[in-house]
């Protein structure tokens, strides 16, 4: 990611962002609660009004969660790109927003999913989650190939770190199903996350 501009806008006191965006497969019949999880994160952050603090302190719960479950990691996938223009960097949060939003049966930090009857519903074998987030300065962390799965390890534990730095810009984590009931396939997710790698 750096090229002969990253090195020379520094010296002209420019601040360096970098967005990224990177997604996460689970997995196996004990995933579903992960899902009651994040839709309880999800629940507290539209309470918050889309509070920075809130998002990140869920952030940081969920990157923990994950870390605690790796054992449900299947695939990844990450993109992203640096910029030295405010703008440019609000454009592309705003575009890897829109597209997570896209993917299939998405629920995102910011929206109400929590299940009337839990317990009455059938349970998804895999999750996806997509962490998009932007942050100022270098990152090296989250500006790697995460399909690895010590380099993804690295990259949840530097979100969390970030957070705790007050260096997120931007927050956006969707969820893919979105709720308690909704399945996704192994079609579906071939179909709706083609860039995932297995771990």
């Amino acid at each position: 990611m750096t090229s002969w501009r990253d090195r020379f806008n520094p010296m002209l006191g420019k601040t360096r962002f970098v967005v990224c965006r990177m997604m996460l497969h689970l997995s196996g019949q004990e995933v579903a609660p992960l899902l009651g999880a994040f839709n309880l994160v999800a629940q507290q952050a539209v309470d918050s009004n889309g509070d920075l603090e809130v998002l990140g302190e869920g952030l940081v719960e969920i990157c923990q969660t994950l870390l605690q479950h790796d054992v449900y990691w299947r695939s990844a996938a990450n993109e992203g790109d640096v910029f030295f223009d405010e703008g440019e960097a609000g454009d592309y949060v705003n575009e890897l927003f829109t597209d997570s939003a896209q993917r299939y049966n998405s629920g995102t930090l910011g929206e109400k999913n929590l299940p009337e009857e839990p317990l009455t519903l059938p349970a998804t074998e895999n999750i996806v989650i997509m962490v998009a987030i932007a942050t100022e300065g270098e990152v090296p962390e989250l500006e790697t190939d995460l399909a690895d799965m010590s380099a993804l390890k690295a990259a949840l534990k530097a979100l969390i770190n970030l957070h705790y730095q007050n260096r997120l810009r931007a927050i956006h984590i969707h969820f893919s199903p979105a709720q308690f009931g909704d399945e996704l396939t192994s079609e579906q997710l071939i179909l709706n996350f083609p860039e995932l790698i297995p771990l």
